[in-house]
Formats: C-alpha cells, structure tokens, sequence
C-alpha cells in the first residue's frame, strides 16, 4: 500500500511560481510511472504531467508544456511539479498519482494522494 502526500500548494498571483512535491510512503515508488493531476471547480480531472522511473521520459498535456516541469528523487521517494508562468486558468486542486505499470502514460493510474489546492489571482 502506498500513501502519498501532496504539499506546497496556496495562493499565488498571475505570472508568479510555485513548487509541489509529493511525498510517498509505505513502499518505494522508483519503479513507478508517476504522474499530477488537476481539477478545477466544476471540471472534470484532467492529466497534468508524468515521469518515468528513470526520470528522463516525461509527458506533459498541451496546457502546461513550457512553463511546468515535473521531476523526481528516488532516494527520497519523492515526485515535483515546478510550475512557473502561472496563469488564473490553472487554479485547481493537484493530485499526485502513481501507476504499478511501466510506461509513461496520461491515464491507469492505480494510486492518489489527497491534492492540495493552487490558486492563482489575476
């Protein structure tokens, strides 16, 4: 079983920077495909960003290609979502999410945290 917590959401203005990370525990997550999510009030969850075991295959939806990057450290379990350039469009709760298969992937995922909510003001 694995548990994963989100943190370094809040509120931040237009243009302005933030860094999510995603802390996993109970087992590693090395070997995992892991991905971010987001859903804005009132839409439906949509695919973010993902990153391959090794750290150096990556897959990122049109909306956010060129201002987020996600990365991650194995030796801390742990998954990132830089994300700069931010616009109001991206206010949303962010989900971090892993999958048991290999792959990089925006869908099958077998795992979630709990989000933490990101708001940008214009």
């Amino acid at each position: 079983q694995v548990q994963l917590v989100e943190s370094g959401g809040g509120l931040v203005q237009a243009g302005g920077s933030l860094r999510l990370s995603c802390a996993a525990s109970g087992r590693t997550v090395s070997s995992n495909t892991m991905g971010w999510f987001r859903q804005a009030p009132g839409k439906e969850r949509e695919f973010v960003a993902a990153i391959g075991w090794n750290g150096i295959d990556r897959l990122y939806a049109d909306s956010v290609k060129g201002r987020f990057t996600i990365s991650r450290d194995n030796a801390k379990n742990t998954v990132y979502l830089q994300m700069n350039s931010l616009e109001p469009e991206d206010t949303a709760v962010y989900y971090c999410a892993g999958r048991w298969s290999s792959g990089l992937s925006a869908r099958g995922y077998d795992y979630w945290g709990q989000g933490t909510q990101v708001t940008v003001s214009s």
